[in-house]
């Protein structure tokens, strides 16, 4: 059974912490959601602080929808469209479904590096700007809550210039070699 719509109407904050452990696939290929940030309508860091452009605007739409953009002109990131003007950005995730052809799109066969970063993610997932403000409890998604609490660790998100330091970065504790960079031992944990 998918997350459901409702899951999304909520802050990004929390949105964020509850994805640490879901299973996302795009056309069967995905795994364990392990790091994912959170950006709030009111977060300086987010696309959407200046308010509705024709990039962001699956922001201000419904929430549970894919908000897929470019970073640098350079890699496609997945983010889960939450409150108006909010969203989370997938950061990593822990292959399990369809690793061959993750590896094929990424050209390595490391799986600790074939999604440890959402451009990484992206490319090994094929993600796409086609497939900017498609539901996620949809094909060709697949969004399933984590089987049980999770124990996460969270810290300042990166490679941001603006609010680095709001603690919006959530890891899955137990997968943190996966991860798109390790979080620091100052970092506080909590489930």
């Amino acid at each position: 059974m998918g997350i459901p719509v409702s899951f999304f109407s909520r802050s990004a904050v929390s949105v964020a912490t509850d994805l640490i452990g879901a299973a996302l696939r795009v056309n069967g290929v995905g795994g364990i959601v392990v790091e994912t940030e959170a950006y709030e309508r009111d977060d300086p860091a987010s696309h959407s602080f200046r308010g509705e452009t024709m990039r962001n605007r699956v922001m201000f739409g419904a929430p549970g929808h894919a908000y897929i953009y470019r970073s640098y002109g350079l890699h496609w990131c997945l983010n889960a469209t939450c409150l108006p003007g909010s969203a989370v950005l997938i950061r990593a995730i822990e292959p399990v479904w369809g690793p061959d052809s993750m590896q094929q799109r990424r050209g390595l066969g490391d799986a600790r590096l074939l999604c440890a970063g959402p451009g990484r993610l992206a490319q090994a997932m094929n993600v796409d700007g086609s497939m900017n403000g498609l539901p996620l409890h949809e094909e060709p998604f697949l969004l399933e809550p984590a089987e049980r609490p999770q124990e996460i660790v969270a810290g300042p998100r990166i490679g941001i210039t603006r609010a680095r330091e709001m603690p919006w970065r959530y890891g899955l504790l137990a997968s943190s070699r996966f991860f798109s960079r390790p979080f620091k031992k100052a970092d506080r944990q909590g489930t």
